[in-house]
């Protein structure tokens, strides 16, 4: 694959970030909070996107940003967290993350069946809203052996509803007076995809950002279970399925172990002496390249979202989508509420 296939897609997107920046930084002070600058570029994207369009020239450096350039954001993230934050979570967190991915996949199930919602379209509904979004329905969709369609479904169902997220959270989150800490808890535990929860977490505030990314990461890598776990529920019981150890499915995302790799070395303060004995501002040189990066990657999905692919799901697989995520969202509040989490 020639580098110059994603030149057109990686120039226009890196064009529009560059006006959305300067864009937002001209805004009134009030604008710039109620309206973030990775949420201004979505919307950017999105209307592009729905209205003039994009050639399929394009698409390949598209798809490139919202895929490979924010996993790149998320791994430079690292520079600026360390172990100890990651252990801050804290067990009580942790065990929440665990039960609202159980609390996902359980009211899918039973919504799904009581809506006629078919078992595999739901689980793939499930899963995009208990773990990862839409890398989470593309690693499920063959280990179940769900049809094309119903992956695109679910897809959808996940990215209206994450993009949705993504501008009412913040508008919540200002309204209720929620701190950064709630705030990133909240998103990274309720908000579905991983691009959709760093636009919704830096939509509020830095703070809020990294601790959602934080948060979702650990969502990300409990990704490999639920797999597994999916694998044995929907098994045709094949010979293939048979034969393949359950371990064999187990895979931690590569750009989470490079993150917490980052946060490793940043953990031991290498890039504090580092910042110390050059002259470049490591620290801060990669902060700004890593907002960039992630404005990049939110106009992109902007970009590649379609409403009018919407109008195919039909109103059953979204409405089950919207009660599960709404669920979802309510306990997780509640929870971080109560337990004193934010």
């Amino acid at each position: 694959m020639k580098i110059k296939e994603f030149l057109p897609g990686l120039t226009l997107v890196t064009i529009l970030a560059i006006v959305v920046h300067f864009g937002h930084q001209a805004l009134p002070g009030t604008y710039q909070k109620i309206i973030g600058q990775v949420v201004l570029g979505m919307l950017v994207g999105l209307i592009i996107g729905n209205t003039v369009g994009v050639a399929d020239t394009y698409n390949k450096g598209i798809r490139l940003c919202f895929g490979h350039v924010l996993k790149l954001a998320i791994i430079l993230l690292g520079v600026r967290i360390s172990l100890a934050q990651i252990a801050a979570i804290g067990g009580t967190a942790l065990l929440l993350v665990v039960a609202l991915i159980f609390l996902a996949l359980i009211t899918t199930f039973w919504l799904g069946r009581w809506l006629g919602v078919s078992p595999k379209l739901a689980a793939l509904i499930g899963v995009g809203t208990a773990v990862c979004g839409n890398t989470a329905i593309s690693a499920v969709a063959p280990a179940i052996k769900a049809k094309d369609e119903e992956m695109s479904f679910a897809i959808a169902v996940n990215t209206l509803i994450g993009t949705c997220a993504v501008f009412i959270y913040p508008l919540l989150g200002e309204y209720l007076h929620l701190s950064d800490t709630f705030f990133g808890f909240w998103a990274g535990t309720a908000v579905n995809d991983t691009s959709q929860v760093v636009a919704t977490g830096f939509a509020y505030s830095e703070d809020a950002g990294k601790w959602a990314t934080t948060v979702k990461l650990t969502r990300n890598a409990l990704m490999g279970f639920v797999i597994v776990a999916m694998t044995f529920i929907y098994s045709d019981q094949d010979n293939d399925t048979q034969q393949a150890p359950f371990w064999s499915k187990i895979k931690l995302p590569l750009f989470v172990v490079l993150f917490l790799a980052v946060a490793a070395i940043n953990s031991v303060g290498f890039f504090k002496w580092l910042d110390e004995v050059t002259p470049i501002a490591l620290i801060e040189n990669v902060k700004i390249i890593t907002k960039f990066l992630i404005l990049m990657a939110l106009i992109g999905v902007g970009l590649n979202t379609r409403f009018t692919s919407m109008k195919k799901i039909g109103y059953k697989p979204l409405l089950l989508g919207i009660c599960v995520a709404t669920i979802v969202s309510c306990t997780s509040f509640a929870c971080i509420y109560f337990l004193k989490l934010g």
